[in-house]
């Protein structure tokens, strides 16, 4: 460690002292990708340590480890030359250059790599240029820094990306530099290597500046003859700008306004009264200096679309003007508010019928009640019959389902006799028996405006089967009875039914779902309600005879049959 500490500030000194024109010794480089690039270190330091056995090896620093650079057909090793055919952004690191006699590693250069992207839309990359600020009318010599150290090349020069000189020379002369010689110039040095063209570039920025103070022309911005769209009784303002130098300039002499009659400044307190006014302000754009006179019309009206409106600047020059002229444009847009707000109101409104049919189909059976008790109508007044329904189910002993018995018996008339008011026929209940049964179930289905059919898997006997094939007849040929099924267990098939009976609408089908059906505002019930004649619910009729207090029992009963809520169905 002492004898490397003690030798690299002494061959730094001979780098110095040696140093050749190509090798970069300065520690941070910049180089383009796709490019071919080098590293190198002077050879006569390397000639006089490779005189005591010294070996050279060259490492890449990234991500905190040094590695030993192997060859490969990209990157080149040759002697104290590290060549990159082309470089790449995945050589982004620190190089160093290292000599060893098998004792001692002495590090002797370390260079930070920084691969730059190609820039698309130039033939440069502004963060790899270097500067120069020359005086005007100096002589000047501009090198090409990417010549390579073989000089079998080629070299083109570029100004501003446009071919400048293509004599092959490495440098450019500049016997009398002039403002116009300023721009950015790119050497482009061409190499063969390994059958294949490589290129290398430099480009420098050259700054020429004239300490002599410019001449400046002051002129109008656009001048000539200009059109502005306006609308009747609508406000304009036209604008009339000047160039009148640079911030560091002393202040031209300049008369700037419109030729308009009667024409005054405006004021803050004497704009609102003032139809026609002007008003003068400047402004500065970087280091230049404008000026600006303003024409402001409060309201356009039909002549003035007739008239010239002129901006006259005068000068030590030629008098330059601009005139302005209106005309009427086309009708604004819509406000964009006022457009997204009708969209929204549009769309609203054009869903609220959708949203409401939606509605009615999911509630449509509630709305259906609800009108029922709202309104006074009966369709049951002087039709002609005696009974609401008649109720058909298994009679026969071969039942097994005391439940599906209880059903018919007990829990179908509670509900629609007591709690709603129907009346039901029930044959077991209301036919005196020793009659004939297929003319009292004739006569019975005659007298009913809906027949019941209560079905399960046992729902199969001569009788039922007559009193099932009497009320199809009825509904489907003779139109004078609906039915109603009620599903009362879940049945797989109904192969057992009659075929006729598929012609009935899938909606007269009411599923019994056991202790969920129970409650009387159950869905069950109010479906069974929907399918039924509309007629009033006891309950409404309690209600309206509570309030009308009857004095006696019989005006009790005859409130009762008389008053009575109507539905719709």
């Amino acid at each position: 460690m002492a004898f490397e500490s003690l030798i690299i500030p002494f061959l730094m000194f001979l780098s110095r002292a040696t140093a050749e024109e190509l090798c970069p010794l300065r520690r941070s480089i910049d180089v383009l990708e796709g490019e071919y690039f080098f590293l190198c270190f002077p050879g006569s330091i390397q000639d006089k340590l490779c005189s005591k056995t010294y070996t050279v090896t060259w490492f890449k620093e990234s991500e905190g480890k040094v590695n030993l650079i192997q060859a490969t057909q990209r990157l080149v090793l040759n002697g104290r030359f590290l060549e990159f055919w082309p470089a790449e952004l995945s050589d982004l690191g620190n190089y160093i250059y290292r000599l060893s006699n098998g004792t001692y590693n002495v590090t002797l250069q370390k260079w930070s790599l920084n691969v730059l992207k190609r820039s698309k839309d130039s033939c440069f990359n502004t963060n790899h240029l270097s500067r120069q600020v020359e005086d005007v009318g100096r002589g000047y010599t501009l090198k090409c820094n990417a010549v390579h150290h073989n000089k079998n090349v080629t070299i083109m020069w570029y100004k501003n990306c446009n071919i400048y000189n293509s004599a092959n020379e490495k440098e450019l002369d500049f016997s009398s530099l002039k403002i116009e010689d300023s721009g950015n110039y790119t050497c482009v040095v061409s190499i063969s290597h390994a059958g294949k063209a490589f290129n290398t570039t430099s480009t420098t920025e050259l700054m020429v500046k004239d300490d002599a103070a410019e001449v400046v022309k002051l002129e109008i911005i656009e001048p000539g003859e200009i059109y502005v769209e306006t609308q009747i009784g609508k406000e304009v303002v036209l604008n009339c700008t000047v160039f009148l130098g640079y911030s560091d300039a002393a202040k031209p002499i300049y008369l700037l306004h419109w030729v308009v009659k009667n024409l005054n400044s405006c004021s803050e307190s004497t704009k609102e009264e003032q139809s026609i006014c002007e008003k003068e302000y400047d402004f500065n754009s970087g280091n230049k200096k404008y000026a600006s006179k303003l024409l402001w019309i409060k309201t356009v009206k039909e002549e003035d679309l007739k008239c010239n409106y002129t901006c006259l600047l005068k000068t030590t020059n030629k008098p330059q003007f601009k005139i302005f002229k209106l005309k009427k444009g086309n009708p604004p847009d819509l406000p964009r508010h006022v457009f997204t707000t009708g969209i929204i109101v549009a769309v609203f409104f054009s869903l609220v019928p959708v949203l409401l049919m939606v509605l009615f189909v999911i509630f449509r059976v509630d709305l259906v009640l609800f009108y029922r008790d709202i309104t006074g109508k009966d369709d049951t007044i002087g039709d002609g019959k005696e009974y609401d329904a008649f109720v058909s189910y298994l009679k026969d002993s071969i039942s097994t389902n005391v439940e599906e018995r209880k059903f018919a018996l007990e829990i179908l008339p509670k509900t629609l006799e007591d709690h709603f008011g129907y009346k039901l026929c029930i044959f077991e209940r209301d036919v005196s028996p020793g009659g004939a049964v297929v003319d009292d179930v004739h006569s019975f289905i005659d007298k009913s405006r809906r027949l019941i059919i209560i079905l399960s898997q046992n729902y199969i006997s001569d009788r039922v089967m007559y009193e099932l094939e009497t009320g199809l007849h009825k509904a489907l040929v003779e139109r004078k009875i609906k039915i109603i099924l009620i599903e009362y267990m879940l049945i797989s098939d109904y192969n057992f039914l009659p075929k006729s009976l598929e012609l009935l609408p899938s909606r007269r089908v009411v599923k019994w779902k056991e202790d969920k059906s129970l409650p009387s505002n159950s869905r069950f019930w109010k479906n069974l309600r929907y399918l039924m004649p509309v007629k009033a619910s006891r309950t409404n009729i309690r209600s309206h005879n509570n309030s009308m207090s009857p004095t006696s029992e019989e005006e009790t009963q005859a409130t009762t049959v008389c008053w009575e809520s109507k539905t719709f169905l």
